[in-house]
C-alpha cells in the first residue's frame, strides 16, 4: 500500500557532489517519523525536499499519489531550529499572517469582519500552545521556549497535512525540551498531523516517533568523498513497548560502568 508520501528512486546532486542517492521511501498518514544521521548525511535536504524548496534531480516524490510540486504550500508546515518568526510583529500578528496567504480561506486582503475572525482564529491557536497570555508582544520580549510555541503555531494556523520540524527544541533548555515534547505529542494527535522531525538526539527521536529512519552513507571513497550520497540505512518502525525500552538501553549504554578492583 502506497503512503502518503512517496520517495521513488531519489537523488540530490549539486554538480560532482551526491548529497542523496537511491532513497526509496513511503510515510504512511499520521505516522511521526524521526530523521536521524552524522551531520551532512543529507538529513535537511530531505526536509527541502518535502517543504518544496528543492526539487530532486532524479527520481519522484508524490504526496497522495500525485507529484510534489517544487514550492512550498499550505499543505505542509516547518518549524526551523532558531524560531523562524517575523520580529516585527507582535505574536497575534505573526499567526494571522498565515491567514491571509495564498490557500486560507481568510487569504487577500483582512480588514473589517474577515480580520476579527481571522484574529479569533488565531488567537484560539495561540491558547491552545500556551500563549494566551502573549497576544500582543514581540518575539524579542518572548524566551526561546515561547518563540517556538508561536513558530508551531505559526506553522498549524494553515491547517498542513504535514509538519516538518527542522531540530526544533535543540536551542531549548533540558525542562522546556521537556515541555515542548508534550505539546508536540498533543498536537499530533489532535490534528491528526503527519510529523517528519529532523533531530541529533537519539532518545528524542526513539521518544516521540513511531519510526526512525536513518540517514548515512552505504558507500565512501576517500579519493572523492562526494562521489556518494547518503540514503536511508536503518528503518525502525516503534510500537509502544520499543519507544518506552529503547531510550532507557541507551541511557545504560552511555552510562560510565565501574570497573572491577
Amino acid at each position: 500500500m502506497s503512503g502518503l508520501l512517496q520517495f521513488s528512486q531519489v537523488w540530490v546532486e549539486y554538480g560532482d557532489k551526491v548529497v542523496l542517492e537511491k532513497v526509496d521511501l513511503s510515510v504512511q498518514q499520521g505516522a511521526f517519523v524521526s530523521v536521524v544521521g552524522p551531520s551532512g548525511a543529507g538529513k535537511s535536504t530531505f526536509l527541502r525536499l518535502v517543504l518544496g524548496q528543492e526539487a530532486p534531480t532524479r527520481g519522484a516524490i508524490t504526496l497522495d499519489g500525485k507529484p510534489l510540486r517544487a514550492e512550498p504550500g499550505p499543505d505542509r508546515g516547518v518549524v526551523f531550529q532558531r524560531y523562524s518568526v517575523f520580529p516585527h510583529l507582535n505574536a497575534l500578528d505573526n499567526v494571522v499572517f498565515g491567514l491571509d496567504c495564498a490557500g486560507s480561506p481568510f487569504s487577500g486582503r483582512l480588514s473589517g469582519a474577515r480580520r476579527a475572525a481571522a484574529c479569533d482564529v488565531a488567537a484560539a491557536m495561540l491558547a491552545r500552545v500556551g500563549l494566551a497570555h502573549a497576544l500582543d508582544v514581540y518575539p524579542a520580549q518572548l524566551s526561546g521556549g515561547m518563540q517556538q510555541r508561536l513558530a508551531i503555531a505559526q506553522a498549524l494556523i494553515m491547517k498542513p497535512r504535514i509538519l516538518l520540524l527542522d531540530e526544533p527544541f535543540g536551542a531549548l533548555d533540558p525542562g522546556v525540551r521537556l515541555d515542548m515534547h508534550g505539546l508536540i505529542t498533543d498536537l499530533w494527535l489532535e490534528h491528526g498531523l503527519t510529523i517528519l522531525m529532523v533531530t541529533h538526539d537519539i532518545k528524542e527521536a526513539f521518544k516521540l516517533g513511531t519510526r526512525v529512519l536513518a540517514f548515512d552513507k552505504r558507500r565512501h571513497d576517500p579519493q572523492a568523498p562526494n562521489r556518494y550520497g547518503s540514503t536511508v540505512v536503518y528503518d525502525f518502525p516503534l510500537d509502544e513497548k520499543t519507544r518506552a525500552a529503547i531510550p532507557a538501553a541507551l541511557t545504560a549504554m552511555a552510562e560510565p560502568q565501574s570497573e572491577a578492583i
